[in-house]
């Protein structure tokens, strides 16, 4: 099916593109991403209350957290989609997991992400995680916008920060705006470009804060800021003056400057003046790669990929979501597309726009935004849906996992519900699954990032599929993919102190118990190419438990 575009179709699709920004807020764990998106939402208008991370009682649960684990731990596991309109646009906000073990989930969802946020602790600064998934942006060349967080409590100098921020991501810092003390004297920013000063108070908790715009010549000014704090913050801008970087937008988005704010999520500082900066500065959805080169956002053609696959979010109905990033041309609902790796026609009938846990059918949608389709089984992560000539993106690679453990199910009895779960929770993503070469061995072996990633599956198993499971390490610590497959591996002949698995696509994998076993095996075989991230497939069925 193709559709006929007119002049007026293709002017309604380039006004959807230009007011559509689309982001992933990048993080360590604890350092308020989650409450930055309900802060975020709250003021688009999309919940009236924030609830807290770590809510009690009669606090909110907040939106983005939907699973149980997550809510027991007040961690952020999966990735959920939040769409909302803010000042005419509509805003796609990517939310991902903020637990180390869970960075892979995050990885496939910046593929579908034009901007990504980073969102710093002003006591911390960078950290582990965040070079981390850094490195994923710039690998990717997504513009970089860094909120420096929690400036209401004791932090370092604001100064140093950017310097961090240069020196070790090689990352140019342009603060858009300034803070006026910190910790307990924290009393608002200064915008460099207006040289307005935004003052606020403290918000009742939960709700939108006040704030107070002046100018920064205003005599009023110094009645209700202290006169030490107020010339610190303006000897510090001239000092940034004198530095000389300009505010390039061209370098924004090749990924090479970041603008840089100040304020705390928690207590809803600088929330709302990041928001509208960032909408200025941010990228529109931009061409993404096909097998034949980029597909144009504003091509006539709708074109998406699945970048993620959800099991059971709605506990009621035992469903399971694809998660499209649309990327050219417009969405309809009931419209019939084709599916690149297998060829066949599929009609999308029940499309879903969805907010953490609630769905609403969506009648259209446009490049940049996110679609939930019900999956009954025939997507995996990186397929691509297109309309007219075949376009097929490029897949999402799988990273190296760094814990193995076999699955028992010791109740043969409940063998059809635990291979149902088990080969559902692999389709999403939740964990890689390995298989013994060994025929007799049925029993499939979880590999992952992080344990928790595995306590994860243990628990939604029980609680989603009814099954009780046994972990059983293995003592590996590192995996190999076989550059060229069996073949290659045959050619070598036998191999020691390693143990030789399949993946879900039938490919060699091999299970080391330390680097330096590793290393011993390269020197023997140089000839034998290993690889730390599996080649992307595409056109081929995975196995099944």
């Amino acid at each position: 099916m193709s559709t006929e575009s007119g002049p007026q179709d293709g002017k309604e699709l380039l006004e959807a593109v230009a007011r559509r920004r689309n982001f992933a807020i990048i993080s360590h764990p604890d350092a308020g991403k989650t409450t930055l998106t309900e802060k975020l939402l709250l003021y688009g208008g999309a919940i009236q209350q924030a609830g807290a991370v770590k809510a009690r009682g009669e606090q909110r649960k907040v939106t983005s957290d939907w699973m149980e684990l997550e809510k027991q731990r007040g961690i952020s596991i999966t990735s959920t989609v939040l769409q909302f309109d803010y000042t005419g646009n509509t805003i796609n906000l990517l939310d991902t997991p903020g637990h180390q073990d869970f960075s892979e989930d995050t990885y496939r969802t910046l593929a579908a992400a034009d901007n990504a946020v980073m969102l710093e602790d002003a006591a911390k600064g960078l950290e582990p995680q965040t070079r981390k998934l850094f490195e994923v942006c710039r690998m990717r060349q997504i513009p970089i916008f860094t909120f420096i967080n929690k400036m209401d409590r004791p932090g370092r100098e604001p100064l140093a920060l950017l310097d961090e921020i240069e020196a070790e991501l090689e990352l140019t810092p342009w603060a858009v705006n300034w803070p006026i003390g910190s910790g307990e004297q924290f009393r608002g920013v200064i915008d460099r470009r207006t040289r307005e000063v935004v003052l606020f108070s403290r918000a009742e908790r939960g709700k939108q804060s006040e704030e107070r715009h002046l100018s920064l010549d205003d005599p009023e000014l110094l009645e209700l800021v202290e006169s030490d704090l107020l010339d610190q913050a303006v000897e510090e801008m001239e000092l940034l003056d004198a530095a000389g970087a300009e505010l390039d937008l061209e370098l924004v988005h090749a990924g090479e400057l970041t603008p840089v704010f100040f304020g705390s999520a928690m207590t809803n500082f600088g929330v709302r003046p990041f928001l509208n900066a960032f909408l200025e500065m941010a990228q529109k959805p931009v061409a993404r790669l096909g097998h034949d080169g980029p597909v144009d956002p504003l091509s006539p053609d709708f074109s998406g990929f699945v970048f993620k696959l959800q099991a059971n979010m709605d506990p009621r109905h035992r469903d399971r979501v694809a998660f499209v990033r649309v990327c050219s041309g417009r969405f309809e609902k009931d419209m019939t597309v084709r599916h690149a790796r297998t060829g066949r026609s599929i009609r999308l009938s029940r499309p879903q726009k969805l907010f953490g846990q609630d769905r609403a059918v969506v009648e259209d949608a446009y490049p940049g935004d996110v679609i939930g389709l019900n999956n009954p089984g025939m997507f995996s992560i990186g397929d691509t849906l297109y309309v007219g000539p075949k376009v097929e993106y490029e897949g999402i690679p799988c990273f190296s996992p760094e814990i193995f453990s076999w699955l028992r199910n010791p109740n043969p009895s409940a063998f059809k519900n635990f291979r149902k779960g088990v080969n559902e929770l692999r389709e999403e993503g939740a964990v890689q699954i390995l298989y013994d070469t060994d025929e007799s061995k049925r029993d499939p072996i979880l590999a992952a990032v992080g344990q928790l990633q595995l306590e994860v599956v243990q628990h939604r198993l029980e609680n989603e599929y009814g099954v009780e499971t046994r972990l059983e390490p293995l003592g590996y610590q590192v995996a190999r993919w076989v550059n060229g497959g069996w073949p290659a591996l045959e050619k070598v002949g036998r191999i020691f102190n390693c143990k030789t698995v399949r993946d879900a696509w039938n490919r060699p994998v091999l299970l080391f118990k330390n680097q330096w076993n590793l290393n011993q095996l390269s020197e023997e075989h140089p000839a034998l190419e290993l690889s730390t991230v599996a080649p992307v497939v595409s056109g081929v069925e995975p196995i099944s438990l």
